[in-house]
């Protein structure tokens, strides 16, 4: 996994697990969509739309008004990275305006990476 900033330790997710994309749409219903939306052409919420983030620069999104955190973090949204980053956004990334606590568990990260790992060209 490549590290995008020198302040930031990537750790890899967890070798031999696999994610379920259908467990992942349901934490994606419960814990993202009320401020992001998923689907391809679909607009901005609270948050940028996710459609297409796996792979994609941080802080890209034309027209969202992202974070000086997020903009000039130099973070790909690698897989590895969404692993770490969703377990505590705030503390992955100092400053971001994501006021959102995280998701302890694991194989629930795996889960949602899974599903919007679909959810792109």
């Amino acid at each position: 996994s490549s590290v995008c900033r020198s302040s930031v330790t990537t750790m890899p997710m967890p070798a031999g697990k696999t994610g379920d994309p259908k467990k992942g749409k349901k934490i994606f219903a419960a814990k993202a969509a009320q401020c992001h939306g998923i689907d391809k052409g679909g607009g901005d919420g609270t948050g940028p739309a996710l459609y297409g983030i796996v792979g994609r620069e941080a802080g890209v999104r034309e027209g969202f008004p992202y974070s000086a955190a997020n903009k000039g973090s130099g973070i790909t949204w690698t897989e590895d990275v969404l692993f770490d980053y969703l377990e505590n956004p705030r503390k992955y990334l100092p400053g971001t305006k994501m006021a959102f606590a995280g998701i302890k568990k694991a194989q629930d990260r795996i889960d949602l990476i899974a599903y919007m790992k679909q959810c792109s060209d």
